[in-house]
């Protein structure tokens, strides 16, 4: 596929780096020549210099005949306007925009057809915004991702010593919680990956991957980890677009205080909340954060702009007493250093965000796509269709289904009916089919798995 991506910024740079893996044809535009000096250095794919709104640079770019076109510049204006002559000048059948204004997101019209001719818009403040909430729902999770308008969970846990199933056999799940049906769909043991049968033992730390109906998911959960008391008391460092939208959207149900360095930011927080204690100072700040009760808090969040500060105000709140802490850090390297350690879950905004955009990228009818373990892994929905002799999956057994290594189809969603898959469950056009992908590098062997032809390829 021949895509063509406007901004090398964290989004933009992981986008590509994630599409370049899958052999696909990326050219990048940016008007920083260094960042894309920096990107074309470490990664197969073309760069042009200038600004993505302008139709010569876009044609330098090979708009003319990319199939698909992502605007994820720091520019709501430039995306749009990309967008547009993408549609209207070089008729590119996909486009995807990042958009941050909620002028834009707010009104239909403008990011529709009538308008600048948007495909999907995405903000990743609000992915962000949304990732975070579902940890202060569910506080045992490192992640917690939706499928089937919401109907089947997959969360991540790290089992701990003396949870129910540790030191079992997967098998005994079904023993342990008889009314429940589940899979877990993968493991990752000190970062390698170990594919799961009934006789796997669970062991102490293993990152556990669990599917199950969003009903039953807390019961699954309490097999491998205690459960920790409900969230109660939410601090979160930092009042910019993020810390605002996450304010507002725990402030109704939970106790919140938000602090900022910049007085006028905290004005602004304050006439913007309703209920929401907003606070003038620095989440590093030992003094303010005793004087505050770090202590009680069930989870402190650290989302400025700053990596360093994220991470400091997150080490100093976990050694103040806080139960849980959130750091938001952009930079790779700085996620796998701190994830785990005394930082409980480090967020890649980049890889948070990924995921709304590869399911437009995937072949197939890929509804939704989650990226999983910093991008290592990949959890999707595809459509089933056709009959069995147009398509590898349909009307078939998933015993018979020649999956790739590292691949396992976790359950399947049938109208309203929620099931887990197990060796002997057919599989039917139309159903929803969740499947859990270890190493990226065969999700185009999956990819060809859903597609329809007239005959197999």
């Amino acid at each position: 596929m021949k895509i063509v991506i406007l901004g090398a910024g964290q989004v933009g740079a992981s986008v590509a780096e994630s599409l370049v893996s899958e052999h696909n044809d990326i050219t990048v535009v940016d008007v920083d020549a260094a960042r894309l000096h920096a990107l074309q250095d470490r990664l197969d794919l073309r760069t042009v210099t200038g600004s993505a709104s302008h139709p010569t640079v876009l044609m330098e770019a090979g708009i003319e005949d990319a199939d698909l076109l992502i605007a994820v510049t720091q520019s709501d204006e430039t995306n749009l306007v990309a967008c547009k002559l993408a549609s209207r000048l070089f008729n590119v059948p996909r486009r995807i925009v990042r958009v941050r204004a909620t002028d834009f997101l707010n009104d239909e019209k403008v990011l529709g057809p009538d308008g600048f001719e948007v495909d999907l818009s995405i903000c990743p403040e609000q992915v962000l915004t949304d990732y975070i909430a579902k940890l202060v729902e569910f506080p045992e999770a490192l992640q917690v991702l939706d499928f089937a308008d919401g109907r089947v969970s997959l969360v991540a846990v790290r089992a701990y010593e003396g949870g129910p199933l540790v030191g079992h056999p997967i098998r005994d799940l079904r023993q342990h919680i008889p009314g429940v049906d589940t899979r877990i769909v993968a493991i990752f043991r000190k970062d390698a990956a170990v594919a799961p049968d009934g006789s796997t033992v669970i062991e102490a730390n293993d990152e556990v991957f669990c599917l199950a109906a969003t009903k039953d998911i807390r019961q699954v959960m309490h097999e491998l980890r205690r459960m920790d008391r409900p969230v109660k008391r939410v601090m979160i460092a930092g009042g910019g677009n993020i810390g605002l939208r996450l304010a507002r959207a725990l402030e109704a149900d939970y106790s919140v205080r938000i602090l900022d360095h910049n007085k006028r930011r905290c004005e602004a927080l304050a006439a913007k909340l309703e209920r929401a204690l907003v606070l003038n100072g620095d989440g590093t700040d030992e003094e303010l954060l005793e004087q505050e009760n770090i202590g009680d808090m069930d989870l402190f969040v650290a989302v400025t702009n700053d990596d360093e500060n994220n991470i400091m105000s997150s080490l100093l709140a976990k050694r103040m007493g806080a139960r849980r802490v959130v750091s938001l850090i952009n930079r790779r390297s700085y996620v796998d250093l701190v994830q785990g350690a005394q930082i409980d879950i480090a967020i890649s905004p980049a890889q948070a965000t990924i995921g709304k955009l590869l399911a437009h990228v995937r072949r197939g009818d890929v509804v939704a796509v989650h990226s999983l373990r910093r991008g290592a892994a990949e959890a999707l929905e595809a459509v089933v269709h056709g009959d069995r002799d147009s398509c590898r999956v349909t009307d078939r057994r998933i015993e018979e289904i020649e999956l790739p290594p590292g691949t396992t189809i976790g359950a399947i969603v049938r109208g309203e009916e929620v099931l887990m898959a197990h060796h002997d469950t057919r599989v039917l056009a139309e159903d929803h089919v969740i499947v859990f992908v270890t190493d990226k590098k065969i999700l185009p062997r999956v990819e060809r798995l859903f597609q329809v032809g007239a005959r197999f390829l």
